[in-house]
């Protein structure tokens, strides 16, 4: 926004749009020095603050733009953000609705009214959201904001399809939007049991959403879910292991000899050897290499994804062992063998309730 003779706000306005903030706010409190109630700098500095996480301070900077300029929409408009900031919905609901009556035909006004609505539990709520969000789009249809909209609230109610068409388009729009790869991926990770590739493109999605936002939390836990259920998967194997290994040796343990002894063996060895390596080749196509680098960092740094690994790969080297060496007796080999069969399993229920704590609070469809 441009303030003809008054370069002090063009200057904030600049700061602002790279996302300094601090400085922004700095020069809109030094231009309010001399016109405490210009409404324009007014609603600047409560953008900044808004910003920088100052919600009380940013409401009462735009209570002072609205005594300054009762009726300015951007005023009614960011003080509807700020009350969301604040879970005042009620409020925020009632501001969102006098943005509409002042703008009934622009679309920011229906983006914020259901950017609110799409807050509310309630079924009704929700549908009106997502109308909002429809009218929005016909008002503005190069707004990728409103199209994510779009999505989020059709996400709510489940028109997993409308949802997705909003989200592909929001990136057409505005190929940046990390809120629009992290639920777009969303619907593909639900999926991919029924979409070949779904699970790939759900990794690549959240994968760039951790890239454009640094400070992403919802996209690194949804690799981390991602990381847990690849190795947690592999628990079947790791059993399945453990048991063709028990069975497969116990004839050599025993003492028994030709026949009687080798198949077993050698079905033990290829139900371990065939377990581990399909495993190993179907983790191969649908990880591509462009995405295994990503997912070995998050996985390095959260605590269930390393204890499913540790357990599941305690338990697949257990049966390795087994039928290497099947000379060993077979009470040492249970006593090492029965403790981590079930420490797989133990870990699996405890690992999956610590990463589920480790789920962010979000406001993102899920």
């Amino acid at each position: 926004m441009s303030h003809p003779g008054d370069p002090t706000l063009d200057r904030a306005d600049a700061l602002f749009d790279v996302g300094r903030y601090e400085q922004a706010a700095a020069l809109a409190a030094q231009h309010l020095a001399t016109d405490p109630l210009d409404a324009t700098a007014l609603v600047l500095l409560a953008r900044c603050q808004h910003r920088l996480g100052r919600a009380e301070e940013a409401f009462d900077s735009i209570e002072t733009a609205l005594l300054a300029e009762p009726d300015a929409l951007p005023s009614w408009l960011m003080r509807t953000h700020i009350l969301l900031a604040l879970k005042k919905y009620e409020e925020a609901e009632r501001s969102a609705r006098h943005s509409v009556e002042l703008a009934p035909d622009y679309w920011g006004s229906h983006y914020a009214l259901g950017t609110v609505l799409d807050r509310s539990s309630r079924k009704e709520r929700q549908r009106e959201a997502y109308e909002a969000a429809r009218r929005a789009v016909s008002l503005a249809p190069g707004e990728s904001a409103a199209h994510f909209l779009v999505g989020l609230t059709a996400h709510r109610v489940g028109d997993h399809r409308v949802a997705e068409q909003a989200y592909e388009t929001a990136l057409r729009l505005d190929p940046q939007s990390s809120e629009a790869h992290n639920n777009l991926s969303l619907l593909q990770l639900r999926r991919r049991w029924f979409r070949r590739g779904a699970w790939t493109k759900a990794a690549a999605g959240f994968v760039e959403s951790a890239a454009l936002d640094t400070n992403d939390r919802q996209a690194r836990y949804n690799l981390e879910a991602m990381a847990w259920g690849t190795v947690a998967g592999a628990r079947w194997v790791a059993l399945l292991g453990f048991v063709g290994a028990a069975l497969g040796s116990a004839p050599l343990r025993t003492g028994a000899s030709g026949g009687d002894a080798l198949v077993p063996y050698l079905i033990g060895v290829a139900v371990v050897v065939g377990g581990w390596g399909g495993w190993a080749l179907w983790l191969t196509r649908r990880v591509p290499a462009r995405l295994r680098r990503p997912l070995l960092l998050v996985a390095r740094g959260c605590r269930p994804v390393i204890a499913m690994g540790v357990a599941v790969g305690l338990l697949g080297l257990h049966s390795v062992v087994a039928m290497a060496l099947w000379t060993v007796d077979a009470s040492v080999v249970g006593a090492l063998g029965y403790p981590l069969f079930w420490g797989v399993v133990i870990t699996y229920w405890v690992s999956r309730a610590a990463l589920r704590r480790r789920a962010p609070a979000s406001e993102r469809a899920g």
